[in-house]
C-alpha cells in the first residue's frame, strides 16, 4: 500500500511540475439549461448551473465533470482543490435536490449538464473527446446513472460510450436510498430497478474505476454493492473496469482517492 502511494506521489509531482506553468481561469454559475426555455422554474434556474476551471493557454485538455455528494438532498457545486492546477478542465455541477423535487430529477439534471459539456467545452480549451465523469457518494451515483443508462444522453443526441471514463467515488449502484425513501422503502432494503446503475450493466460501457472506502468502514453495503456491480460488468463482458478499496478510510475517502482518479485519466489519455 505504501509503495503504491509513493508511485502516485511521483506521478502527481510530475504532473504538477508541468501544470503549474499554466495560467487558469474560472467562470461560475453557467446555466446548462437554455435560459430562454419555457417552463423552467425559478428553482431550476437557480440550481442548474456549473462552474468551469480551465488552463487558458493550453488547448484540448482532458475534462473532469464532478458531481458533489449530499444524498441528493444537500450539498452544492464544487471544484475540488485536489483537481486544480493539474492541466485539466474541471467542471463542478449543481443540480436540483429533494424534497424540492423528486430525487430522480437530479439524474435528469446531471445528464443535461454532461450534454452541455460535450457541446460547449471546446470554448474552455477542453477536449470533447476526453471527458471523464466523476463525483462522490450521490455524485458518484449521478455519474453512473447518467452514463450507464444510454437512453439519457441519447435524448441529447450523444452516445454515452463517447465518455472517456467513469470514476464514481463511493456511489450507489443499487437504487439510491433517497429515491427509495420517497417510496417509503427503508435504507436496509436494496432495490434494483430503472434507477439503479446495476440495471444497466453492459460490456460496451466506458472504462470505469469504482472507488470505495474500506468494507468495514463504509456506509451500509456501499462496498459490497460496488463489488457486485464490478462482478456483473465483468460477467457482461466489460474488461475495462476496476475496483479499488481505500483500506483504512470510510465513506469520506475523497482526499486519498483523487490520485487514483488522476492516474486513471493519465493512463487513458496516453
Amino acid at each position: 500500500m505504501r509503495v503504491y502511494f509513493t508511485l502516485f506521489l511521483i506521478i502527481i509531482s510530475s504532473i504538477n511540475f508541468f501544470a503549474q506553468e499554466l495560467n487558469y481561469n474560472i467562470e461560475e454559475n453557467i446555466s446548462y439549461y437554455p435560459t430562454n426555455e419555457s417552463g423552467l422554474t425559478a428553482y431550476q434556474k437557480a440550481q442548474c448551473r456549473l462552474d468551469i476551471y480551465w488552463p487558458t493557454q493550453k488547448k484540448e485538455v482532458p475534462v473532469i465533470i464532478w458531481f458533489h455528494g449530499g444524498g441528493l438532498t444537500g450539498g452544492s457545486k464544487e471544484i475540488p482543490q485536489a483537481l486544480k492546477d493539474k492541466g485539466y478542465c474541471i467542471v463542478g455541477v449543481g443540480y436540483r435536490l429533494s424534497p424540492q423535487v423528486k430525487a430522480a430529477t437530479s439524474i435528469d439534471d446531471a445528464t443535461a449538464a454532461i450534454a452541455w459539456v460535450f457541446k460547449n467545452i471546446s470554448r474552455y480549451n477542453g477536449n470533447s473527446k476526453s471527458i471523464f465523469v466523476s463525483g462522490h457518494s450521490a455524485g458518484g451515483y449521478l455519474a453512473l446513472m447518467s452514463v450507464m443508462d444510454k437512453s439519457r444522453l441519447k435524448s441529447y443526441d450523444i452516445d454515452a460510450n463517447k465518455v472517456a471514463g467513469l470514476i464514481p467515488f463511493s456511489g450507489h449502484t443499487i437504487t439510491h436510498f433517497t429515491i427509495r425513501a420517497e417510496r417509503g422503502i427503508p435504507g436496509e432494503q436494496p432495490i434494483i430497478d430503472k434507477f439503479a446503475p446495476l440495471y444497466y450493466v453492459r460490456k460496451d460501457a466506458p472504462p470505469t474505476l469504482l472507488i470505495t472506502g474500506d468494507r468495514e468502514l463504509e456506509m451500509l453495503g456501499r462496498y459490497e454493492e460496488n463489488v457486485y456491480f464490478f462482478r456483473m460488468m465483468k460477467v457482461a463482458g466489460q474488461e475495462k473496469i476496476k475496483h479499488y478499496e481505500m483500506q483504512g478510510y470510510g465513506h469520506n475517502m475523497t482526499s486519498p482517492a483523487f490520485p487514483l482518479l488522476i492516474d486513471f485519466i493519465e493512463k487513458i489519455k496516453e
